[in-house]
């Protein structure tokens, strides 16, 4: 029998061996050299009625460069969107381009990492989430992610060209392009035939949710069957770390400058602990702080392109909670986890920070092994529906996806706006009017009872202290038509999910 491999990442303090990484910020750019993008990436944008090209699509200057060279700085990724540059130094290094007078700041990037720790499973159960999701419903319309490219940045992907349910990517060559950042200069094929530890697979299993089927036991893992890719491992197998985010951006510039619309990313980045004053901070979660989250926002608001994350796993971790960066960006799509009966949150699914102005997570499927693998599936229906209108931008995809999901447009901080239907996804790219499956309720007092047309003997629902932040995840009982409700202290607003429909009842 086949078995998956999927990562459980396990907080460790270690120490490293080798001098830290570092972001040198630069001051400005060279603006008579060419932007380096591709003609398709362009021609995207244009279609998209963004600004053909700006600042952060030039290089960072050659001049800068040498000169960093001539003082013993060996630059290991460029960021252009950033203006930066990473490096390996010294503290006395660091000191001395600090004085450089074309260097804006010197920022060290956190030496902490993670060790992964590797989990057996049984054979992915993909066939209830994509029932979940209504993939049916693309399948009835011949939409299967044709002509459609997605960049996947992952861990590895070891296995892969073997894989049986990848079968139709490789045989019709339509994996068009891989680099390795960890080991920059190794041949590509060799992400498929060299493993230094299960983790390598994680990549593998993203590929499989994204767009695998096994035509040899007719199974169905993946929604874009037919989608073309780029691949980017950007993470070191044995160890998960921040010293690793300049990997991840230089894939994403890579992605970029090959007209890449759609990317998944199902890596994210929380504490480590070498040292702790250089550890991320629940609070720093906020969209704006790491590295990675500006590059994703950047990728997002002038880029057009559409990032799929998986919201984190940390969300019975009582120390963390929250979903991790880049999944705090307003313009990336975080994906979170569901049960798969009642399609609330699943306990070790991350939540949204309260303090946050926007809905974090942004929608949910169901996943038994991590929101790893809930954020391909998505991936995968966001390709099916790029398929079926290309025109879309990358902000109206991820506004019709949220649109498209059960509980809209009563979103909260657990699951988002819920579990994206395709039935009425593929209906809002018609016809752009939302069906009438929600209703508000006002009520006065400390309790009422709601009518509901339910034939489930127990829904979810969601008990709020606002419009999106949840007090508590409950199951209410459906008694002759009728749901009982008793307001709790500090509860305003309560979400009654009936799958196919939401009663929003509001506390006054």
């Amino acid at each position: 029998m086949r078995r998956f491999f999927l990562l459980a990442f396990v907080f460790a303090p270690l120490l490293l061996s080798a001098s830290p990484k570092y972001w040198i910020y630069l001051k400005n750019k060279n603006l008579n050299t060419s932007p380096a993008v591709s003609p398709l990436t362009l021609e995207n944008r244009h279609k998209m009625g963004l600004a053909i090209s700006d600042v952060t699509d030039f290089p960072v200057s050659a001049d800068y460069e040498t000169v960093l060279r001539e003082n013993s700085v060996k630059i290991i990724n460029r960021s252009k969107w950033l203006n930066a540059v990473s490096a390996t130094l010294t503290s006395e290094q660091a000191s001395r381009v600090r004085q450089l007078d074309f260097v804006q700041d010197v920022v060290q990037i956190d030496p902490g990492f993670y060790i992964a720790r590797t989990q057996p499973v049984e054979k992915a159960q993909m066939a209830p989430v994509m029932s979940q999701v209504q993939a049916n419903a693309f399948l009835k319309e011949g939409i299967s992610a044709k002509d459609v490219t997605i960049g996947v940045i992952d861990a590895g992907f070891y296995g892969a060209d073997s894989s049986l349910s990848l079968t139709q990517i490789f045989d019709n060559h339509r994996v068009l392009g891989i680099r390795d950042y960890v080991k920059p200069g190794r041949p590509g094929d060799l992400l498929f035939s060299t493993a230094e530890s299960f983790s390598d697979m994680h990549g593998t299993e993203v590929l499989a949710a994204i767009s695998g089927i096994d035509y040899k036991d007719q199974i169905q893992y993946g929604m874009a069957t037919n989608a073309k890719f780029y691949l980017a491992r950007t993470d070191y197998s044995l160890r998960e770390y921040r010293g690793e985010e300049d990997n991840w951006i230089a894939a994403m510039e890579w992605m970029d400058s090959l007209g890449v619309r759609l990317i998944n990313t199902s890596l994210g980045y929380a504490k480590g602990f070498s040292d702790p004053k250089e550890n991320y901070t629940p609070s720093q979660m906020d969209g704006k702080t790491s590295a990675i989250s500006r590059a994703a926002q950047i990728a997002s608001d002038k880029k057009g392109i559409t990032l799929i994350v998986s919201a984190g796993n940390e969300g019975d971790d009582k120390g963390w909670g929250i979903v991790s960066t880049p999944a705090d960006a307003k313009g990336v799509l975080a994906i979170g986890a569901t049960n798969g009966k009642l399609w609330n949150r699943i306990s070790y699914s991350s939540t949204g920070p309260e303090f946050l102005s926007y809905v974090k997570p942004n929608v949910s499927c169901f996943s038994l092994y991590g929101t790893s693998l809930s954020a391909p599936v998505i991936t995968g229906f966001a390709a099916c529906l790029l398929q079926a209108n290309p025109k879309l931008t990358n902000k109206e995809l991820l506004d019709l996806i949220e649109k498209s999901a059960h509980l809209y447009p009563y979103g909260n901080n657990f699951v988002g706006y819920g579990v994206p239907l395709a039935s009425r996804a593929l209906a809002l790219i018609k016809a752009p009017y939302l069906p009438n499956n929600s209703r508000l309720i006002e009520v006065k007092g400390r309790s009422c009872e709601i009518d509901v047309t339910s034939l489930e003997p127990l829904v979810a629902i969601y008990r709020k202290k606002n419009t999106k932040d949840v007090l508590s995840q409950q199951v209410a009982k459906v008694q002759n038509g009728k749901i009982s409700l008793k307001r709790q202290n500090g509860e305003h607003f309560t979400t009654i999910d009936l799958k196919d429909s939401v009663i929003e009842v509001e506390w006054n």
